[in-house]
């Protein structure tokens, strides 16, 4: 609830449809029906589905959540987003135009729509790559995570990316959680990941033992907007025994997708 005024300026930023999955007590749902009725924003949109799954334990069950969003997904292609990032202005119209030219049909590939943060609750939002980059050199935004998670978006590659004009192909590499855009019918998120930890990693992961290729978007960001820590992250930095249970899931995934693909997994085992 505490990040659900994101949802009117999302809006405001992705004309597209929106495939929403919320995570709430009884009271919290009647809550948001409410502010929904009362939105004049979310009233006028008729393309976004809701599906509201019931708060039953102490840990936040995220990618069952991100599953519950792709099952109700109506479109060819779906952007794999988190609710506390704000696309950039057009997103939705440059996407599909990148589509048809990447060939999407026909070959598998993961298109990178790469990430950035601010630390600040208000900002002057960027109109265009332009207007992003002079505000990272300004130090008003940076790369996300730069300062504490860098290896989960450095293939992103950001040097290149200041002066591409072109999609460029990256390599997976170990830890990597780029934001993608995708063919809907992809596997589905590992569901033993609750909390903070690994819950995007594991399903990068695996689509890289499928052979999908990555390419950068060269014209596409979004940027990451402040909020309190949750509680699961701060369950993370507080716990050594959240921490090992993570690092046991960690190798049971790897294991298990050695055993469901074979040899192509074996490289993820010697990163244990």
């Amino acid at each position: 609830m505490d990040r659900l005024q994101m949802l009117e300026t999302i809006c405001r930023h992705w004309e597209g449809p929106i495939s929403l999955a919320l995570h709430m007590s009884d009271a919290e749902a009647q809550q948001f029906l409410r502010y929904a009725q009362e939105s004049e924003v979310l009233m006028q949109r008729k393309n976004i589905g809701y599906h509201v799954v019931y708060r039953d334990g102490q840990y936040y069950p995220v990618n069952y959540l991100r599953n519950v969003a792709l099952k109700q997904v109506n479109t060819p292609y779906v952007f794999l987003s988190d609710v506390d990032f704000l696309p950039m202005h057009g997103l939705y119209e440059y996407l599909k135009k990148a589509l048809p030219l990447m060939d999407m049909e026909n070959s598998k590939k993961a298109l990178i729509v790469p990430a950035f943060e601010t630390q600040r609750y208000r900002i002057d939002f960027p109109k265009s790559k332009a207007e992003l980059l002079t505000q990272l050199d300004m130090g008003d935004l940076f790369t996300f995570r730069f300062h504490v998670w860098p290896k989960g978006h450095a293939q992103t590659n950001y040097a290149k990316w200041r002066i591409s004009t072109q999609p460029y192909k990256v390599e997976w590499n170990h830890d990597f959680e780029p934001y993608i855009v995708v063919g809907k019918d992809i596997p589905k998120f590992d569901q033993r990941f609750v909390g903070f930890g690994w819950n995007k990693v594991s399903h990068i992961m695996e689509l890289d033992v499928l052979e999908y290729e990555y390419y950068v978007l060269p014209n596409a960001f979004m940027i990451h907007m402040p909020h309190a820590p949750s509680f699961d992250i701060a369950k993370f930095r507080s716990s050594s025994n959240y921490r090992r249970c993570l690092k046991l899931l960690k190798a049971e995934f790897k294991r298990d997708l050695s055993l469901k693909h074979g040899l192509k997994a074996l490289k993820y085992l010697s990163n244990d």
